[in-house]
């Protein structure tokens, strides 16, 4: 490990910036989320040259405290992997990507399918086989997982429950007014996650052997949703694909948190002074789609 101090259906925002030569990148956020908890990376990436591209994640396009489309409830972490293959489908060169959290793990869903040239997961959620949940993330999560079947239902925990587990890198003031700007987030994604071994169609499981880009994983030590316990476990499923780095004095909000414009820097100088030279082999046969998948616990 290493330390450094410190729109609907997938709709992209305006991008500028210089596109071509590795100079896109596409920012995915995460539960709860809107792109703009991206403001701050925007603005550092358009400032050298990037094209950046803030997707709205699918029925994510409402305002605070607003009902969201019923169809939010079921909407997969699939429905959002390809609603964001789509749009990438459209750009003239394959783009890096930067996920947070949830969007983490889309990242990965997307680098598993060749579409990225590389990617920097801030605080990401995992990926199956690893099984995260730990009772410190149970109990943040009870009153959700007990309000049975909270897949079929959108959610919004509490701000005692985020400003404990999620929020807890910021100042109260910060804390309050970013959990004012969250929206519900879709209880069958959750679903997926955390409960990947009861899902049927196993949406968050991700092949190791079909990354086919390297991947930077930046954990807060103080992150308790995301812990680097569960970091830890989802680097090793990728080996030498991925490389996990601490980040000391963070949590998991790291796009807004104090400190962003070092983990904005690391993420550039992976995108150009090591991604483009490291070479990723691929290949491994896909799973069958009855094959059993043995759980990998934190």
């Amino acid at each position: 490990m290493v330390n450094i101090k410190m729109m609907q259906g997938g709709g992209l925002s305006k991008a500028k910036g210089m596109a071509g030569a590795g100079r896109t990148v596409v920012l995915i956020h995460g539960m709860w989320s809107r792109p703009q908890v991206w403001e701050n990376f925007r603005h550092f990436f358009e400032a050298r040259g990037y094209r950046v591209l803030t997707p709205t994640l699918r029925h994510h396009d409402i305002e605070p405290w607003t009902e969201p489309d019923p169809a939010l409830a079921t909407t997969s972490l699939l429905d959002y992997a390809d609603d964001l293959e789509a749009e990438i489908a459209g750009l003239d060169e394959k783009p890096f990507v930067i996920g947070h959290s949830m969007g983490g793990t889309l990242a990965q869903m997307l680098a598993a399918r060749g579409l990225i040239r590389g990617a920097t997961l801030l605080a990401t959620a995992h990926c199956a086989p690893v099984i995260t949940l730990p009772p410190s993330v149970v109990m943040i999560f009870l009153r959700e997982i007990m309000m049975t079947p909270f897949w079929r239902w959108t959610f919004l925990p509490s701000y005692k429950a985020m400003r404990r587990a999620m929020l807890n890198g910021l100042n109260e003031r910060d804390a309050r007014n970013l959990y004012a700007s969250l929206i519900p987030e879709s209880g069958r994604s959750f679903f997926e996650l955390a409960f990947w071994y009861l899902d049927k169609r196993h949406a968050a499981l991700i092949d190791p052997a079909k990354i086919a880009c390297p991947l930077l994983m930046l954990t807060g030590m103080d992150d308790r949703l995301t812990p680097l316990s569960m970091a830890r476990r989802t680097a090793e499923h990728y080996g030498s694909k991925a490389r996990l780095e601490e980040l000391p004095g963070h949590a998991h909000w790291l796009p807004g948190e104090p400190g962003w414009e070092h983990i904005a820097e690391r993420a550039v100088r992976f995108f150009e002074n090591e991604a483009p030279h490291i070479q990723i082999e691929t290949g491994a046969a896909e799973a069958a789609p009855d094959e059993e998948f043995e759980p990998l616990f934190v």
